[in-house]
């Protein structure tokens, strides 16, 4: 099972990658949401569960499973929410200024 996740967030940050280097401006921003997923997935499957119960049940230390990983992807998810909301809005601005998605085709940017 371990071998089937690290070969999804390998696949996932791999289409993260590419689609990031394409020159359409919708397309970098999917990548951007593929890759901040794959980094998600991959530090929560860090954090494996290897204790008896959860991390939220009073039990021992020694049976209990590590609640950073859970809090640290739920952290992420956050900020990685907020950076797509302002990536989206920029390309709002600029789909809407240069009629165009196409990093190509923007005059204004190659200054």
């Amino acid at each position: 099972m371990e071998v089937l996740t690290a070969i999804a967030i390998g696949i996932l940050f791999a289409i993260g990658i590419f689609q990031m280097l394409r020159r359409n401006v919708i397309r970098s921003a999917i990548g951007l949401i593929i890759l901040s997923n794959a980094i998600n997935l991959f530090l929560l499957s860090t954090g494996d569960f290897q204790g008896i119960q959860p991390a939220y049940v009073d039990t021992p230390a020694a049976l209990r499973s590590d609640a950073l990983p859970q809090a640290l992807v739920l952290t992420a998810i956050v900020i990685s929410m907020g950076g797509i909301a302002f990536v989206l809005s920029l390309l709002y601005v600029i789909s809407s200024r240069y009629k165009t998605s196409d990093l190509d085709e923007i005059q204004g940017l190659k200054n």
